[in-house]
């Protein structure tokens, strides 16, 4: 059985959450959890608090083991980007563009 987790619009590019992503596809909940913790990043504070509340819809919905748990997939998508004008010199424009994301965390009983 899987247990999912998803942050949306979070004010972080997809890039940058993906290389967090990254590290914790597929290995269990508390290595995960740790290599998160001691990431210093703020896309790992994200991811975490995705992973901790995915670990908890398993535990509480599905009625599963937390020692059991692995992340069996995890993702970042892009979200919607916000555009703002910023004035640069001789009357020009700059366009900023301000990216998010949507992260999604699922975790499943491991195979052993």
């Amino acid at each position: 059985m899987e247990a999912r987790a998803e942050a949306k619009y979070l004010r972080l590019s997809a890039k940058k959450v993906q290389l967090v992503v990254r590290m914790i596809r597929g290995r269990p909940v508390k290595e995960a959890e740790a290599m998160l913790r001691f990431t210093s990043s703020r896309a790992a504070r994200a991811v975490e608090k995705v992973l901790k509340s995915a670990v908890a819809n398993a535990e509480n919905n599905l009625e599963l083991d937390r020692e059991t748990l692995k992340v069996s997939r995890a993702y970042a998508d892009q979200g919607p980007s916000t555009k703002r004008v910023h004035p640069r010199a001789r009357g020009r424009a700059d366009i900023i563009t301000r990216r998010s994301s949507h992260v999604t965390v699922i975790v499943a009983e491991s195979g052993g």
